[in-house]
């Protein structure tokens, strides 16, 4: 009976193990390594999970090729003047002093591939500071995220009358496998494959928001309101942080975007309008963070 009992228990816990190797493998399907946050030994950008930051990175791409054919020109001219024109090779050096042709070659060329690369890049600019047409019927939100010392306050101006604040979870204890530094008591949420309008403040000193994977950094300042827009294509949580040196803490208040599908979202809205619901002009905070700075 013993050895049954044991062998039982022994069934039980690779099951679960099972079970819990099968979920995790289900999460890294849904949201692969490098999509919506660094990775160990990570080289370039983060993984695109937006229209602009695809844009973005053929852009990043394509400057990458144009560098390394001029780099890899100017190398082969460094060699061949120094296999060619060094004094063993050349004991009598030339006396030219001057080529009308050379000399209009090297202006106009590198004048036609700056053009070559700002017209790609104009595009991009404004494909990045254009908002698209925003509509409420077609489930567009609109987000206002005002920084703090040190955290972000979030409310949806067109889905009720509730704000909340987002601040980073300090007690590893509570984190739950999400990552150090980044995760967030509460995350702001949003529909997947919907526009997304950011607009920004800042309380008292200027931050910025920034969310790498969806290719935006706009800075929030106090007085002042900062627009900008996002739509992502894929679920799962995005990370970002404050992109200004605006304090103490400034390391200690980042961003977290968690991307839903639309009945979710909707599920969402209807709780957090009760959870967060303001009292005139005082917002109800729900934090379980603790308040003292990570050292």
């Amino acid at each position: 009976m013993l050895v049954i009992k044991r062998l039982s228990a022994l069934a039980a816990t690779i099951g679960a193990g099972l079970g819990y190797a099968g979920a995790a493998l289900a999460e890294a399907a849904a949201q692969p390594p490098g999509l919506g946050q660094p990775t160990p030994w990570q080289l370039g950008l983060q993984l695109s999970a937006t229209p602009v930051m695809d844009s973005i990175i053929s852009f990043h791409t394509g400057l990458l090729y144009v560098i390394a054919a001029i780099s890899a020109f100017v190398l082969i001219l460094l060699v061949i003047i120094m296999v060619r024109f060094n004094a063993r090779a050349n004991p009598t050096p030339s006396r030219t002093t001057h080529n009308t042709l050379l000399e209009v070659a090297w202006t106009l060329i590198p004048v036609a591939i700056l053009v070559g690369v700002a017209i790609p890049s104009f595009r991009l600019l404004f494909f990045q500071l254009n908002m698209p047409a925003m509509s409420a019927e077609a489930g567009d939100v609109t987000v206002k995220a005002t920084g703090k010392q040190w955290y972000w306050t979030y409310s949806y101006p067109d889905h009720g009358n509730f704000e909340f604040d987002s601040l980073m979870i300090r007690d590893p204890k509570l984190l739950n496998g999400r990552p150090r530094l980044l995760a967030v008591d509460n995350e702001m949420v949003v529909p997947v494959n919907k526009n997304i309008r950011i607009i920004t403040t800042g309380a008292e000193v200027i931050h910025a928001f920034a969310v790498p994977s969806f290719g935006i950094k706009i800075d929030s300042i106090p007085g002042r309101i900062n627009e900008t827009w996002f739509r992502v294509t894929r679920e799962g949580i995005y990370y970002g942080q404050c992109s200004e040196l605006c304090g103490k803490d400034h390391a200690y208040m980042p961003i977290a975007v968690r991307v839903v599908s639309e009945e979710q979202f909707k599920t969402w809205v209807d709780g957090a309008r009760k959870k967060f619901a303001r009292d005139g002009a005082v917002p109800t905070t729900v934090a379980t963070a603790e308040p003292t700075a990570v050292r």
